[in-house]
């Protein structure tokens, strides 16, 4: 048996994106798992990806409130089709983290994880698969907002697939990038566990 996952971190809705584009939907809702690397920043997001999803693997983010935390764990482990999974959203710096992988998550298959927005596939030297989906929604200084789909199957990571997205006009109250010869202003956001 197969299992298809679609794997997803950082969608940051409603602070860097109106809503989720409608091709990850596309696939949130043709998938066996969902799993999310946190940083969701908001309750409805998660309520509607648990609704569609058939099982979701989530956790929270360093940007998600108390809200978010209260439903979600930081770490999350399951196994699924004998792919010992993991999911967490912060792993540290890029410098060595395929040896600091292997020691803090030594009975694991594959390891995802978000945070940077920035898309990473590597294995560690013991064999773990470390997976960042990028994000969907803020491609920050990527070409293009990105997720993941693969599957597992006997045990076994397949057909590993890095989806690009189209970009995307900001959300309401941020500004697009500045014109030649034009200086870039900063969007202050309040941060979700520091809101009334």
């Amino acid at each position: 048996m197969t299992t298809s996952l679609v794997v997803v971190s950082d969608t940051h809705v409603p602070q860097k994106a109106r809503a989720v584009p409608d091709e990850l939907w596309a696939a949130v809702d043709a998938a066996d798992v969902v799993v999310h690397a946190g940083d969701w920043t908001g309750l409805p997001l998660l309520a509607e990806v648990q609704a569609r999803a058939r099982l979701l693997v989530g956790v929270w983010g360093n940007n998600d409130g108390d809200d978010v935390r209260a439903r979600l764990t930081e770490v999350a482990r399951t196994t699924i089709d004998g792919v010992r999974l993991a999911v967490v959203h912060e792993t540290g710096q890029k410098e060595a983290r395929e040896t600091r992988m292997d020691r803090l998550f030594p009975e694991t298959d594959l390891l995802v994880f978000g945070h940077s927005h920035i898309p990473w596939d590597t294995t560690t030297p013991a064999g773990l698969r470390l997976l960042n989906p990028g994000s969907p929604t803020d491609k920050r200084r990527q070409p293009t907002p990105t997720y993941l789909t693969l599957t597992l199957d006997a045990g076994a990571v397949r057909d590993v697939v890095l989806h690009e997205l189209p970009v995307r006009a900001p959300a309401r109250g941020r500004r697009a990038a500045p014109s030649p010869g034009q200086r870039e202003i900063d969007v202050v956001y309040p941060h979700p566990r520091m809101r009334d």
